[in-house]
């Protein structure tokens, strides 16, 4: 026989009344305790030491700023680079992590509920506390028929559902929200910077390896250039025209450019298999992309002497990283003050329980439960008031972190226009002794031609000017690896995706 759900049988009048009432108190009284987070403000210098104060352009930069290099070798290792590292695949698992935690942290705001269900057999003691009630009506045969009706194994069945629900009255869930948020705004800044190292550093060993490659080719060419020189020596001796000094000198110039060849093959074996890491290949994997003869011209870089981008006030990720902490911290504060307050629980639960499995399903053996229970903090010896002064440590400590790591960035990126200008004012330099060793050099082909002097002085002046371009390769490296360095530091401009 069915029977019709009564609600005011379950939840009586008064007690429904009373549940109204706390259900408006406590939601009427919610509040947010803690400092709310202010983004920082952070501007620029005034002006940076290595630039003239004058300078008021700006050198233009594409919105990638890698292919001002002008060489697509580098883009594809970057992007081979970018999704394959073992640095960024950690980087983008802590983001996961912190993902999910967030999640998992939101998840503490909304009512639970669960369901159970139990058949047990069991058995009471015949010595128990049960026996208490058989002794108390009475002793002798009474007593012991009792006794044995309470120790029988028996069964029992049992099933429902319970139902709890916390209000957030003070924020405790919302600032453990906002502090599981920022950690994972962190987390992706975090990426972001751990792609911007493995992007910069591919540039920086790719430049070396190319440096190290023209300065091979050039030391081949000056070898050759010393060969011709000696054996015209070697001629010039056996024919008593010189005496065997000069000789001794030329073949000890040979044997120094042999020794290096040995020492720039080692270089470029080492750069090869640093680009091969950074890209989570094997060694020689990437031998054809990497091969001297692909390498590519250099392209005209930006004249910082101009000015400054404008794209240098956006902002790095560290500095968004430790901007991220810096808020987790504050939030941390709000979260450790809820817990000086009292809190509220909301708990209901419904369901059956019978020694009959026949009855089991019976309106009659219902149970159930509802109301609200009260947890109010009263004295732990100063230990929640201890956690609140130890978060407001920790975010004034992070807010000086922060303030170091602007600070810090800073001085990166004057040092870093510093070194790039200096290379950049070098390699005019080296640009303007190489057009004097060729015109010397033309000069003395010109003379030799004409009969007005030996081959000798037109070797002498080839090897030089093989050495003024062996340091004009050398600078270009340095001066590449310079400007990736400034890039590293004004943050790239560029943005990690979010993990998936």
């Amino acid at each position: 026989m069915k029977r019709n759900l009564n609600v005011n049988r379950i939840f009586p009048r008064r007690a429904g009344l009373a549940l109204l009432l706390v259900l408006v108190l406590v939601l009427g009284g919610c509040a947010v305790v803690g400092p709310s987070f202010q983004p920082p403000v952070v501007a620029p210098p005034a002006r940076w030491n290595a630039l003239p104060e004058r300078a008021t352009g700006a050198a233009p930069l594409p919105a990638n700023r890698w292919t001002v290099f002008g060489d697509p070798v580098l883009l594809r290792l970057q992007a081979l680079a970018a999704p394959a590292n073992q640095d960024v695949k950690v980087a983008a698992l802590r983001l996961l992590q912190a993902r999910v935690n967030e999640a998992t942290v939101s998840a503490q705001g909304g009512p639970r509920l669960d369901a159970h269900g139990a058949g047990l057999r069991q058995r009471q003691s015949e010595s128990g506390a049960a026996t208490r009630v058989a002794g108390a009506l009475g002793g002798g045969a009474q007593q012991q028929q009792i006794v044995s009706v309470l120790s029988a194994p028996f069964s029992v069945y049992q099933a429902g559902f319970d139902a709890s629900w916390e209000p957030d009255l003070w924020g405790r869930v919302a600032r453990a929200e906002e502090a599981a948020r920022a950690d994972g705004d962190g987390q992706q800044a975090l990426l972001r910077q751990v792609q911007l190292s493995v992007r910069a550093e591919v540039a920086r060993q790719y430049f070396q390896l190319r440096a190290v490659q023209r300065q091979r080719q050039l030391v081949d060419a000056e070898l050759a250039v010393a060969l011709d020189v000696q054996q015209v020596i070697e001629a010039q001796w056996q024919g008593g025209l010189t005496d065997q000094s000069a000789l001794i000198k030329q073949r000890a110039l040979v044997a120094g450019l042999q020794a290096s060849l040995p020492a720039l093959d080692a270089q470029q074996a080492q750069a090869g298999n640093q680009i091969a890491m950074l890209c989570a290949a094997t060694p020689g994997a990437l031998h054809a992309e990497l091969a001297a003869e692909r390498a590519t011209s250099d392209a005209a870089l930006p004249d910082l002497r101009l000015g400054l981008p404008s794209e240098l006030v956006r902002q790095r990720p560290d500095l968004a990283a430790a901007e991220a902490s810096l808020h987790a911290a504050t939030a941390d504060i709000g979260l450790a003050m809820a817990d000086l307050y009292p809190r509220i629980t909301i708990g209901a639960s419904f369901g059956a329980e019978s020694v009959d499995s026949g009855k089991f399903g019976d309106w009659g053996s219902r149970q159930w439960s509802l109301g609200p229970s009260l947890s109010i903090p009263l004295f732990d010896r100063g230990r929640r008031h201890s956690i609140v002064t130890l978060r407001e440590l920790r975010q004034q400590q992070a807010a000086v972190t922060y303030q170091q790591a602007v600070l810090k960035a800073w001085h990166e990126v004057d040092d870093a226009i510093a070194n790039y200008l200096a290379e950049t004012q070098r390699g005019e330099q080296f640009a303007r002794k190489i057009g004097l060793a060729e015109d010397q050099a033309q000069l003395a082909r010109t003379r030799f031609a004409n009969g007005m002097s030996t081959w000798l002085p037109v070797a002498n002046e080839e090897t030089a000017l093989l050495e003024a371009r062996r340091e004009l390769a050398d600078n270009r490296g340095r001066r590449n690896t310079a400007l990736a360095a400034l890039f590293k530091a004004l943050g790239d401009g560029g943005t990690a995706p979010d993990a998936e």
